[in-house]
């Protein structure tokens, strides 16, 4: 097989990095998953990476997922493919566990954690559920409504538009 060098003055913009690390996320642990996790990392390799923050993020990012949460992650990234809502089951910081169907919009990492986030029904709300804290997943065949993911930025303090 060839090696194909890529231009640097093309960089992955953040949604391709996005989706490239949730498809890594649930593809387990084997041979083609550590590669593929180490061309993500050396996707990074330009950026100056002296921001705590950043570094913990890429290492979430380019880590793989204990197998229970990637079976979810597998089943929340059809969910956001298909556009359909996805059921979770859901334990919160204090322990109680809801029921709560989620138009999915995206998947982010921030620091140690994995996040799908979404517009929670049940909430009526933009709600980033973290992936540790989902206990089940079921899919439905309701269709999803439509939601920009620039509006989901939970992490910055920023409404939807």
């Amino acid at each position: 097989m060839a090696n194909v060098v890529k231009s640097p003055a093309s960089p992955l913009t953040t949604a391709e990095i996005a989706a490239l690390a949730l498809s890594l996320a649930h593809l387990g642990s084997g041979p083609q998953a550590d590669a593929a996790r180490h061309g993500l990392r050396h996707a990074f390799e330009h950026l100056e990476l002296e921001d705590d923050v950043v570094t913990t993020t890429l290492s979430t990012l380019t880590a793989p997922l204990p197998a229970p949460v990637a079976d979810r992650a597998r089943t929340i990234a059809s969910a956001i493919t298909s556009r359909l809502v996805i059921r979770l089951h859901y334990r919160d910081v204090s322990g109680r566990v809801t029921v709560r169907d989620v138009d999915p919009v995206t998947c982010m990492v921030h620091r140690e954690h994995w996040y799908l986030v979404g517009m929670c029904r049940m909430r009526g709300a933009i709600r980033a559920f973290r992936f540790d804290r989902i206990i089940a997943t079921e899919p439905t065949f309701v269709p999803a409504r439509a939601h920009r993911p620039e509006g989901f930025l939970p992490f910055q303090g920023k409404r939807a538009a």
